[in-house]
């Protein structure tokens, strides 16, 4: 074997997550007690004993990565992120907290249109500067793939503005991003009185444009009373997948709307949010194969009832895939690790299921084969954590035990490794 460019060792346990959503997630993690992870030309070269390391794989030019005995993972997918975006809503967080409705907030001018006023006057240069510190606190939570939306533009111009602006923000970090059209997230003030007319902008003139730059891989709807029927994202969706771009949905999170059954009619990659799902719902998603995408910080968030029903959704047979849904309005938070806790306190999985959702379990939702584990080959995305079990994680609620990250086989972060909790 040729000399590694990283070697991780003095492990409790490599989780290589190498199985699949169907079997009992404790085993899907595949754990290898005492594991150390070889990395070279940005992958994953060996996963194993020490013991069984070739002959020269550690040379002069190794580095060496002590794990002080904390466990080592993937690293974090988050499925669900509105990562760019101009403005904040503290004003509106803290009149809500005083009892303000959504309602009367967004008559005021507040709400999704208070966001997307400030990201339309936003240059596509602010947007980046704007989400590059956002983009470095997931890293430190140690996410290294994201999806992101678009969805505060809700015009042409400021769709493409945004999609482009993710584009730049991927260069620009180490962060692994994947781009989503979500033009279909409201509609737009100028629209009120002619929402068809909105639908037939999205579907004539901001799907083909998109298209062209080939700038979305996926395309999302908000399918609710409030935004979009379940007819409306039907024509959208489907405009979307003839161009090539794979429907997504924000699903039943406020009404049992026929959300998920739609997903399923259209071989969608997930149905995200899910609080108000029906049996008919899941049995058509599961039926269709379509992951569920949690984002319990937005409840929390938004101080909601019910969460979304996790252990209903897990023992239905659904893929689950875990989100922060970082967003200026529902989940002003980059914290995975408050995510995985509330993943087990609110939805009722176990920390095995909500780890496999922040890893594995998301990157099938992005079709990323190759992500969320580590089988040699596979991209050398890893933590290192400062805990000894991933079952600490949603235990210490809300703190994160990321100690060293590594994209692409370079570590990205590398905070203080002081011993192992």
């Amino acid at each position: 074997m040729d000399g590694l460019d990283l070697l991780v060792r003095n492990t409790s346990e490599v989780l290589t997550v190498e199985g699949t959503h169907r079997e009992r997630a404790e085993d899907a993690l595949t754990p290898k007690p005492g594991a150390v992870v070889g990395v070279r030309g940005g992958r994953i070269a060996y996963v194993g004993p020490e013991a069984g390391l070739p002959a020269g794989a550690v040379g002069p030019d190794t580095e060496v990565v002590d794990a002080l005995g904390g466990f080592v993972g993937p690293g974090f997918v988050d499925p669900h992120t509105h990562l760019v975006f101009a403005g904040e809503r503290s004003t509106e967080f803290d009149l809500r907290n005083q009892g303000a409705t959504y309602l009367e907030l967004a008559k005021a001018g507040g709400g999704i249109a208070g966001t997307v006023r400030a990201t339309r006057a936003a240059s596509e240069d602010e947007l980046v500067r704007l989400a590059l510190p956002r983009a470095k606190r997931l890293l430190e939570q140690g996410v290294t793939t994201a999806e992101v939306k678009s969805g505060y533009g809700l015009n042409l111009e400021t769709e493409l503005k945004m999609l482009r602006a993710v584009r730049r923000l991927g260069t620009r970090t180490p962060l692994e991003l994947v781009p989503t059209l979500l033009c279909a997230h409201a509609v737009p003030e100028e629209y009120r009185g002619n929402r068809e007319a909105y639908v037939r902008l999205c579907i004539e003139e901001i799907l083909p444009a998109v298209a062209k730059e080939d700038l979305a891989r996926f395309c999302d709807v908000f399918v609710e009373d409030s935004a979009f029927t379940v007819d409306e994202a039907r024509r959208i969706l489907s405009a979307a997948k003839s161009l090539g771009m794979t429907p997504r949905l924000h699903a039943d999170q406020l009404t049992a709307c026929g959300a998920s059954e739609l997903a399923a009619e259209l071989d969608a990659a997930t149905a995200d949010h899910l609080e108000q799902v029906t049996d008919a719902g899941l049995k058509a998603l599961a039926d269709a194969n379509v992951t569920a995408v949690l984002v319990p910080t937005s409840t929390l968030f938004l101080r909601m009832r019910p969460y979304a029903p996790g252990r209903r959704i897990r023992d239905a047979g659904l893929n689950i895939a875990l989100g922060t849904n970082v967003n200026p309005g529902s989940a002003m938070s980059e914290n995975t690790a408050l995510a995985l806790g509330l993943a087990c306190l609110e939805n009722g999985l176990t920390a095995a299921e909500a780890y496999w959702g922040a890893t594995r379990g998301a990157a099938v939702s992005l079709g990323m084969q190759r992500h969320g584990r580590l089988s040699e080959g596979d991209p050398a995305d890893l933590v290192v954590f400062g805990c000894a079990s991933y079952r600490h994680l949603p235990y210490h609620l809300g703190v994160a035990h990321a100690r060293v990250v590594v994209k692409a086989g370079r570590i990205v972060v590398r905070q203080p490794m002081d011993g192992c909790v």
